[in-house]
């Protein structure tokens, strides 16, 4: 079967009555979605050490310590 492109698609989809376009319309949305769910998730802990090096030279307290000190204006 040779290669169909939107627009091929569209204009067969715009021959169905409206009840049809409607169960594709979910058809559609339904293998999207399990295309979207199938998709690896990522482990938060990927993101560990991420940036550190914006850190590196600043004390940790004394930068906690500053901004609870700006919140009081």
């Amino acid at each position: 079967m040779p290669p169909v492109n939107y627009i091929e698609i569209l204009k067969l989809a715009r021959q169905l009555s409206p009840e049809e376009q409607l169960q594709l319309a979910n058809d559609l949305l339904s293998v999207a979605r399990h295309r979207v769910m199938a998709k690896p998730t990522r482990n938060f802990m990927e993101l560990e050490g991420l940036g550190k090096e914006v850190w590196n030279g600043i004390d940790a307290q004394e930068y906690v310590n500053n901004e609870r000190d700006s919140w009081n204006g």
